[in-house]
């Protein structure tokens, strides 16, 4: 089996991913199996101030810096459960050491599998306005939409001031339920749930619309790579 690196950024999103690939591994290869993980993080913080500024040219640099680390470690196969990220990511994973799993592309690609033909983008309101999504799902021939302004704001302040302290409110949970149901609305059939802390705050149960869950989906996708699998669940 490969050795799977996670690139962290929040603690949440990449606890959620971690304990996936162990907890799902053990259901395909036998009890307490898994593949070997390693995880390097540098705070969130300092993601945040470059991304702040708009330097996405140097959030891909220090994403690079975590990669090294993880190759040195013996990693085999590279993800980052963070969707925002992914902006820098897209310009220097041409320069990854190892194979490097795209969040988009996976969640693109289960899009595609299910069907959908117009999908909400949830996630920071730097991925919502941003390119991450929009470059994978146009090629794709899959519609998006995203919240308004004012409920973008929202949406972000919950993810920054809640979700990656894993605080889950009640108040937030119907915010969201809310804000996908006017998604529903203008015609998306599915919801992209593009912030790696969301999946904590809501489930397929509690949603007007089936949900895309980026962090589960990228730790199957490394977890089928990693195991050599062509399907893992």
């Amino acid at each position: 089996m490969k050795h799977i690196g996670i690139i962290a950024v929040s603690a949440e999103g990449a606890a959620l991913c971690y304990r996936t690939i162990c907890l799902e591994g053990a259901g395909v290869l036998g009890p307490y199996n898994h593949p070997e993980v390693s995880l390097h993080c540098f705070p969130l913080s300092s993601y945040q101030n470059l991304i702040d500024c708009g330097r996405w040219d140097a959030v891909g640099q220090q994403l690079l810096e975590s990669a090294a680390r993880l190759v040195r470690a013996g990693a085999e196969v590279l993800i980052c459960p963070d969707n925002t990220v992914h902006q820098g990511l897209d310009l220097v994973r041409d320069r990854s050491p190892v194979p490097w799993i795209h969040i988009a592309e996976e969640v693109v690609a289960e899009a595609r599998r299910r069907s959908l033909n117009r999908v909400a983008i949830l996630g920071t309101r730097f991925l919502m306005e941003g390119p991450v999504y929009r470059s994978k799902l146009e090629p794709a021939g899959i519609e998006y939409r995203i919240p308004d302004v004012r409920q973008r704001e929202r949406i972000n302040q919950i993810i920054y001031n809640e979700l990656v302290y894993a605080r889950l409110l009640s108040a937030s949970l119907g915010y969201f339920q809310d804000v996908i149901r006017d998604l529903a609305a203008d015609g998306c059939d599915g919801v992209v749930l593009a912030c790696t802390e969301i999946p904590l705050l809501i489930s397929q149960a509690e949603s007007p619309l089936p949900i895309l869950d980026s962090t589960r989906i990228l730790a199957r996708a490394a977890l089928r790579q990693a195991i050599g699998a062509t399907r893992a669940q």
